[in-house]
């Protein structure tokens, strides 16, 4: 659940001119009188006092000696008057940026325990930009749809059907790993560790993912559940946060085949690509490669099921669920993953082997 800091937030402050205007009419004294004690040109004192200008710590320092009133005094009321207009003018900002607030899937953010559940659509900005991190609209628009820091974020979602809705999602998986101790990443760590989440694949126990990403966690690779939320139908995203490579699964089909795949092509783009690069699966972008994407795809069969393997299981057609059982011991892998191959190829019906499928439980 998102925690909410709490400041405190004057109702309405006073300019410190105010205060010096009625100190002065007590004294009986008139602003060139006092301009002339304190050593400053009668118009600054004029334009304090008309509030039209600020108090700076050498002004508070000689209004001490003249008023008998510490610098502080003055320093702290213009401080306080300062943050008050400057929140003045955020708070007429947020309604300016209602209909950028309107883009997200607020409500399933909110059910989702993303963000704080809110009345007005301001009090939703604002937790929608203290999601984000950014202060206003514009600088969430830099960052996801304009690449102005792309030693971050180095694509843009601006052509991507909904780029609220996948920012949101995307940044959600930030803060998940920002809550992950993970050692330096080691690649040959992490290949070697390939055989036993395979192994976990084939014979899954009932916190397959915990193991999962136990073991990821042992190679430095952070990987992270984070489910769907409307608008954003996406099945995973692999990209380098602070020198750790992160695996972000929505498990959007919530079929173990299709899991396993998605993982195992993750897991290919951190070992075959760049650190400077970002992968978002099932979703058009402009800069998705689709080069690389295709050898991930042969990267993840190579550790759910090889091409060579698969057409062995061909010779052998018409199948059995019994003949996919064995082939499933004989390579090592799970009967959903033969399965659903050979349904997606059209080579068995869509009801054949239905029993093998697992719903997979991420949480």
């Amino acid at each position: 659940m998102t925690t909410k800091e709490h400041t405190y937030k004057p109702q309405i402050a006073f300019h410190p001119g105010e205060t010096l205007r009625e100190k002065l009419d007590e004294m009986n004294m008139g602003p060139k009188e006092f301009a002339v004690r304190t050593g400053k040109p009668e118009k600054t004192v004029i334009a304090i006092l008309n509030t039209t200008s600020s108090v700076t710590p050498e002004m508070a320092v000689r209004f001490e000696h003249v008023l008998k009133i510490p610098a502080h005094f003055w320093l702290n009321m213009q401080r306080h008057y300062d943050e008050y207009v400057a929140r003045e003018r955020h708070t007429a900002t947020l309604k300016e940026q209602s209909n950028w607030a309107r883009g997200f899937p607020i409500a399933d953010m909110v059910k989702k325990g993303w963000i704080p559940e809110r009345t007005t659509i301001s009090e939703k900005t604002q937790e929608l930009l203290s999601f984000f991190s950014v202060s206003n609209h514009e600088a969430w628009a830099n960052y996801y749809l304009n690449q102005e820091l792309k030693v971050a974020f180095r694509i843009s979602l601006e052509h991507v059907k909904e780029p609220h809705a996948v920012s949101a999602w995307l940044r959600k998986g930030e803060l998940q790993a920002a809550n992950v101790k993970v050692v330096p990443y080691n690649e040959q760590k992490f290949k070697s560790l390939l055989p036993k989440m395979k192994s976990i694949m084939s014979s899954p126990p009932n916190n397959f993912f915990k193991q999962l990403q136990s073991l990821c966690l042992q190679a430095g690779v952070i990987v992270v559940h984070t489910p769907c939320i409307k608008n954003a139908p996406i099945n995973g995203c692999t990209r380098w946060l602070n020198h750790a490579p992160l695996i972000q699964l929505s498990g959007r089909n919530s079929r173990n085949d299709i899991f396993w795949f998605t993982f195992f092509h993750e897991a290919g783009h951190i070992l075959l690509h760049g650190k400077k690069d970002i992968f978002l699966e099932d979703l058009e972008y402009s800069e998705c490669d689709a080069q690389k994407e295709y050898e991930a795809d042969e990267f993840a069969k190579r550790w759910t099921l090889t091409t060579e393997q698969e057409s062995e299981v061909l010779l052998h057609m018409p199948l059995t669920e019994k003949d996919v059982i064995g082939f499933a011991k004989k390579f090592k892998t799970h009967p959903a993953i033969i399965v659903g191959r050979l349904q997606r190829s059209g080579h068995v019906r869509r009801s054949f082997g239905a029993k093998f499928f697992v719903h997979v439980e991420l949480e």
